[in-house]
């Protein structure tokens, strides 16, 4: 158990339970939390926007209602679409406590931090309502969890250093993703001394079912599903408390308390195939860049090309939301693919001889479509 209270640096996240006729199971869900319990874990992750408020309410029925209050954590989080000025975030927490039956959260996140929905946390005065919750003792640990560009983590946790941990998006795939950044956005908690929980370690489960090509790379280790592999990768790194999985099948409950039990950091060789993994996935993609960046710095218009096509990529990999997300917070505040100006100064620079011009047109027609 660490200094938090964590027994073991897995958690369930409740924002993908199970569901039957329309509503959730919450039969199922009890039998899954018990197991995850009876295992060893103790970590449960909620939102008030989750299953349009139901995951609190599967939380008060097959969770506090049924253990005692030593036996779990909860992490709940304040959601920015839920209040509009400070006056309103005080009753929205304490509807909270309500809806999931506890007295106080172990973890209240700042939730889906990102240039914009900071600024309405800043007008709110949000952090400051928070931090007056954690002195009163109605939360135990303050954080955030994020969504954007490291520049603007770097911002928020120099802007608030009593935050204490930092919740981000981080696998395999997207750690040199040049749209998600989870590098650097993990080197960047790890200079402010923040401790890190990992959200979407499997990629929503994209990282579970491989091409056939990568998924023989996995398979030539001998141990352990692809899923057990984007786990123990988001596990074995310094400074990370805990990694999260949304959970919704006792299949996938058991499986991933079969890998995170007895936690065990990868190894080189399997790091070193999880790079041929993703290795894999590049040559995959339409587009090979390298995110050189000396097409930006001859571009007129400041288009943020590598990210574009990270976005782009990444679209054709796995066809997810995720992409369309981060294309939006790269091209927020600036300029999108639809602003190339059609120069070619781009194309005579890049060392890989990529048509820019065409692919940012193909660019803006995937993620600028109207609807």
């Amino acid at each position: 158990m660490n200094k938090y209270g964590i027994k073991k640096n897995f958690g369930f996240g409740c924002m993908r339970l199970p569901k039957k006729d329309g509503d959730i199971d919450y039969e199922e869900v009890c039998r899954l939390f018990d197991t995850f319990l009876e295992n060893g874990f103790n970590y449960f992750d909620t939102a008030h926007g989750y299953h349009s408020g139901l995951s609190e309410v599967a939380l008060k029925k097959c969770l506090t209602s049924r253990h005692d209050r030593s036996e779990y954590l909860i992490t709940n989080k304040l959601s920015h679409n839920f209040f509009s000025k400070n006056e309103e975030i005080r009753p929205l927490f304490e509807e909270q406590l309500k809806a999931t039956g506890v007295d106080y959260f172990d973890y209240y996140l700042m939730h889906a931090q990102d240039e914009k929905i900071y600024e309405q946390y800043r007008r709110c005065r949000a952090y400051e309502e928070a931090l007056k919750l954690l002195e009163e003792g109605k939360i135990r640990h303050f954080g955030i969890s994020f969504h954007d560009r490291a520049e603007v983590l770097e911002k928020i946790l120099t802007d608030w250093p009593q935050i204490e941990v930092v919740q981000i998006q981080f696998n395999y795939l997207d750690y040199e993703d040049a749209s998600v950044q989870s590098k650097r956005c993990y080197e960047i908690c790890r200079e402010h001394g923040k401790d890190i929980i990992i959200m979407e370690p499997v990629k929503g489960g994209s990282l579970a079912k491989l091409p056939e090509e990568a998924q023989a790379v996995i398979d030539s280790l001998g141990g352990g599903s692809a899923a057990s592999y984007a786990l123990r990768f988001a596990a074995s790194f310094e400074g990370v408390i805990m990694v999260l999985s949304g959970m919704g099948s006792m299949e996938m409950v058991e499986e991933n308390i079969g890998t995170m039990k007895d936690f065990v950091p990868l190894t080189d060789a399997e790091m070193s195939a999880l790079g041929h993994v993703c290795e894999i996935f590049r040559q995959q993609n339409l587009i090979p860049c390298t995110a050189c960046r000396y097409c930006t710095e001859v571009c007129p218009a400041g288009i943020p090309i590598p990210e574009i096509f990270a976005c782009l990529n990444s679209k054709e990999a796995f066809g997810s939301w995720n992409s369309d997300f981060y294309y939006g917070q790269h091209t927020a505040n600036g300029p999108k693919a639809s602003d190339c100006l059609g120069c070619g100064a781009c194309e005579e620079t890049c060392p890989q001889h990529i048509e820019i011009r065409d692919l940012l047109q193909k660019a803006a027609e995937v993620f600028e479509k109207k609807d």
